[in-house]
């Protein structure tokens, strides 16, 4: 049995914190959606962007996506418009951690996606920002985003 919840909350917060106690939950018990949002944390500051990138070496946003979920088995397409298209919509306040944040070319919902990032809850997502900037922990800075869902 997995637990499902979104990041943040206190059943979260106490799922995670007892993951790292010894005799307590272990990293087994945790949700796809917990552990995608922990795992892409990792690359943060420490790999550049680079585009058409899928790797660590470097990644550009949909890479850096793709990888994060084929890391737990899910299988996604490779460009930010294409994950659009195969993802459920959430809204933000039903989107948990892990789940995908797209940026579209203007405020019409079904517009084409440019940019795609890992939500991590509170308005904020990791993702492959641009040259220079590498792999980002930053606030969702635009109102033109929809939320995405393969798991609930």
């Amino acid at each position: 049995m997995s637990m499902r919840h979104k990041v943040g909350t206190i059943a979260g917060t106490m799922a995670v914190s007892l993951a790292f106690i010894p005799g307590t939950a272990s990293a087994h018990s945790l949700s796809f959606n917990q552990k995608a949002a922990a795992y892409v944390k990792q690359f943060v500051g420490r790999v550049p962007y680079v585009y058409g990138g899928s790797s660590p070496r470097g990644f550009d946003c949909s890479g850096l996506t793709s990888y994060v979920y084929r890391h737990y088995g899910k299988s996604i397409p490779r460009t930010a418009d294409a994950q659009f298209r195969r993802f459920h919509r959430e809204s933000e306040g039903r989107a948990w951690g892990g789940d995908l944040v797209f940026f579209h070319v203007n405020s019409n919902p079904n517009s084409y996606v440019t940019h795609v990032g890992v939500y991590e809850g509170g308005h904020h997502m990791v993702a492959a920002t641009h040259p220079g900037g590498g792999i980002r922990w930053q606030t969702i800075y635009s109102r033109n985003v929809t939320f995405g869902t393969i798991t609930h």
